[in-house]
């Protein structure tokens, strides 16, 4: 982003520099929508295009996003949501693999360390949430913290959008399902046992894999898996419904340890489990190959094989009811593996559930139909204006009282 769309954007103040765990991507591939890319070698102008000091620390700045709109609606078949909330567009989490990144490019950003560096901040998401609930069609129904990022990555500490949300989301009663990398979600803990409390929560932990070193590489600002196993047993142990979720199995790396991550998971509280097979869509394949010949060469020519063979020949697939799952005979060994991990441990013995006939809805009375605001064509000249006035005034105050105890019940 230049100079003048930064200002336009507005800035934040927040600026941090990354910390000892360093970042995912390691270049900015081309943006699918830019006409114009300068390859490195290509003529004169290449040499603008080359960091001077690639060692030196990237600091990660925060944009101010001024959406209008804070759910994003999903029509996928293959998708158990209709609707989620992002209040974070780019992710500081870095995970290499992640299908999110392209969507920076609609931005005019890179997939890859702008990603991780350039996040949008949708600092009023609180507020449009609510304007959402407020509105007449909105219906009550499960949605998703968050559908791409994670809402609980590190600025979430400081700026605390999603716990106002989250406040959000239990004054108007409305279910939510949240899933996340990230420990922090343990400081919004009061928050989440009122809204399971009414059946209104479902909190799911994503765990890649227990091999730190490995996650320190693939997910280098995401919670240790430890971590994560103990968060799962705090929210357990304060009546919490917790999913596990194995995303992204990615074969011959690691796909041997679904069994080792729900065993794990069960023993400290989880009921429910899931996983997808990686997807490596538009830019996030260079990332992802770049990734694993820098960090593990003697296993990247293994790991892609196996990739392309639950992909149809490809490192990515965007078809309903196979991008998720895959394909072919290893997607069916995953699939046995992670069923029979189910049994084994007493996960997906009963389904999630959520409730919407709580929702605390804010439309106005029947006594509006009969009691509109006082006309403007009332006036003292009025014959019976005085009579009138005090008529409205009454029912508006009846109004009030009904409307505040409806939309704000006591908790």
């Amino acid at each position: 982003m230049t100079t003048n769309q930064e200002a336009q954007t507005g800035i934040l103040s927040v600026m941090r520099k990354p910390g000892k765990t360093g970042r995912g991507a390691s270049f900015n591939p081309p943006n699918r929508f830019t006409s114009i890319v300068v390859e490195k070698g290509q003529g004169d102008l290449a040499e603008y295009f080359v960091d001077p000091e690639p060692d030196r620390s990237v600091l990660t700045k925060f944009y101010i996003d001024h959406t209008k709109s804070i759910l994003a609606k999903n029509d996928s078949p293959d998708i158990g949501f209709r609707y989620s909330l992002n209040p974070y567009r780019g992710c500081e989490h870095g995970c290499i693999y992640c299908y999110a990144r392209p969507t920076h490019e609609y931005l005019g950003f890179s997939s890859g360390l702008d990603f991780e560096t350039k996040i949008m901040v949708k600092h009023d998401a609180h507020q449009l949430l609510e304007r959402q609930f407020r509105h007449r069609s909105w219906e009550p129904q499960v949605v998703m913290l968050s559908g791409d990022t994670d809402c609980y990555q590190l600025i979430e500490r400081k700026l605390g959008i999603t716990r106002r949300c989250l406040e959000v989301f239990l004054r108007y009663r409305n279910p939510v399902s949240i899933v996340t990398k990230n420990a922090l979600i343990q400081r919004d803990v009061d928050i989440l046992k009122e809204l399971a409390a009414l059946d209104l929560l479902l909190v799911t932990m994503s765990i890649t894999s227990l091999n730190h070193d490995l996650i320190r590489g693939m997910e280098p600002r995401t919670s240790a898996p430890a971590k994560r196993l103990e968060t799962i047993a705090v929210l357990a142990e304060a009546g919490i419904p917790v999913s596990v979720n194995a995303c992204p199995i990615i074969p011959a790396l690691n796909d041997e340890e679904i069994p080792s991550i729900l065993r794990e998971a069960s023993a400290r509280g989880a009921k429910f489990a899931g996983y997808t097979i990686v997807r490596l869509p538009h830019a996030v394949k260079d990332l992802f190959v770049e990734w694993l010949k820098r960090d593990l060469p003697d296993r990247a020519p293994a790991i892609l094989s196996r990739i392309r063979s639950v992909r149809d020949g490809e490192l990515s697939c965007s078809d309903f009811g196979k991008r998720l799952s895959g394909e072919g005979q290893f997607a069916e060994t995953i699939e046995q593996l992670f069923q029979s991990s189910c049994r084994r441990y007493h996960l997906n013995e009963t389904k999630a559930t959520f409730s919407t006939s709580l929702f605390a809805s804010p439309r106005r009375s029947q006594i509006d139909m009969f009691c509109p605001p006082v006309p403007l064509f009332l006036s003292e000249s009025c014959f019976f204006s005085p009579f009138l006035i005090t008529l409205h005034r009454r029912c508006r105050r009846v109004r009030s009282r009904e409307a505040c105890g409806q939309a704000f019940p006591s908790s």
